[in-house]
């Protein structure tokens, strides 16, 4: 992974000289998130088809162990506020977690119901403490250190996490799953070790500064942020279907795990390079363009689904949905830290909050319509549709805001530059 650096001086440095700083600040940025999200959030959905092969889950056991995970992400996100004062502790903590709940998932079975279900809602509240407090962290330091425009090199991180947690996977796909729990254990607890040295303290004094400098309703209403974050939420609608079932259709296509565990390691490099593509491509896009033009590509994957099931179909998806995600998610952060620049971490929170809603919703409308089917559709058919009309619909809003703020005046540009 990623080879420990020497520990940082405890404080932010003040001397000019901030670049070897803020390169370590990214880089801890980066690994906190790729354990967070690669492994908290997503490594059970390659994980899955192999539990089921080695007979440790049945499907049932499986669905509730995801859903629990996405009650758990929402119980993280709406209480990283918490951490608020001090997000760096949230962090640390989420992180530690993490690594906990990764080794215990090794003795996790269907016979042992609940000790599942209770691992993977702890996983999903670490992952959400760590998403909103890394983001709120790193962005606010490397503010401080004039070195804002490296911040979007930090959400390269999820999709590495997931291209490593599925190749993980796939290469070990002949080894049991209780075997892969156990290394990626030992990858989550090697991360937050080095997040922890290698990351400066968080200088909550400076934030009040910051704060005390701005009219009182700034620096603490949530209002006219409603629409942003319901967008954020159509997005963890739209995507989690195809996150969620493209390993196990692949499954279905071809038993061979050296074949269908492709696509999650797919999905994952896509995510990677694409924050790093919109980086290159996109700097002086505004962050509400790059997340409409995001959300309006990731809605072509559910509609390629919903005519299409073939192999390569699941592959395109793959990359549609893992290429813009993480963009969209990027975009949307920052511009909640734009929205809120003295502490986004409560907007962080409530747009975090509204993805876990929508990504909830999702396995939910596919339980109730269960076996039945409508005008031909079963349950994944509707959910497709379904994505594909709200993303296309908020895809359409945010443009459209776009427009209208330009008209008024020229938003500040994508600060990820490379």
């Amino acid at each position: 992974m990623v080879v420990i650096m020497a520990s940082m001086n405890a404080t932010i440095p003040t001397q000019p000289d901030h670049t070897k700083h803020a390169r370590q600040i990214v880089i801890a940025g980066i690994v906190a998130l790729a354990i967070a999200m690669g492994i908290g959030r997503f490594a059970f959905t390659p994980l899955m088809p192999l539990m089921l092969r080695d007979g440790t889950i049945d499907a049932v056991s499986g669905t509730e162990w995801a859903a629990a995970n996405y009650v758990g992400y929402l119980v993280g996100a709406l209480t990283a506020s918490w951490f608020s004062a001090n997000p760096q502790r949230g962090l640390h903590l989420g992180l530690l977690g993490v690594a906990l709940v990764t080794f215990g998932a090794a003795w996790a079975t269907h016979d042992v119901h609940l000790y599942g279900l209770l691992l993977r809602f702890a996983a999903g509240t670490c992952s959400a403490w760590v998403l909103v407090c890394a983001s709120s962290c790193c962005l606010q330091l490397l503010e401080q250190m004039k070195t804002l425009s490296q911040s979007g090199r930090i959400y390269t991180g999820v999709g590495c996490g997931i291209a490593i947690a599925g190749t993980i996977a796939w290469l070990g796909g002949y080894q049991t799953a209780q075997a892969i729990w156990v290394e990626l254990g030992f990858i989550a607890l090697v991360g937050a070790i080095f997040v922890q040295r290698s990351m400066p303290a968080y200088s909550s004094s400076q934030s009040r500064v910051v704060a005390s400098t701005l009219p009182k309703a700034q620096a603490t209403s949530l209002k006219g942020h409603t629409a942003l974050i319901v967008c954020y939420g159509v997005m963890g609608f739209g995507y989690i279907i195809p996150a969620t079932y493209l390993p196990t259709l692949a499954k279905q296509l071809v038993p061979d795990p050296l074949i269908f565990g492709l696509t999650w390691p797919l999905f994952g490099l896509a995510a990677g390079l694409s924050v790093l593509a919109a980086a290159v491509c996109l700097a002086s896009w505004s962050r509400r363009a790059v997340w409409a033009s995001a959300q309006g590509i990731m809605a072509l994957a559910p509609l390629l689904l919903l005519f299409h099931t073939e192999l390569w179909a699941l592959v395109i998806a793959a990359i549609l949905v893992g290429g813009t995600f993480m963009v969209a998610t990027m975009a949307g952060l920052q511009l909640a830290r734009e929205q809120m620049p003295e502490n986004p971490t409560k907007l962080l929170s409530r747009m975090t909050a509204g993805f876990a809603v929508g990504q909830i919703a999702g396995p939910v409308l596919i339980w109730m319509i269960g076996e039945n089917k409508f005008m031909g559709w079963d349950a994944l058919d509707w959910a497709h549709a379904i994505s594909a009309c709200l993303l296309a619909a908020t895809t359409a809003w945010l443009f459209s805001d776009v427009k209208k703020k330009h008209g008024r005046k020229a938003q500040e540009p994508l600060n990820t530059k490379v």
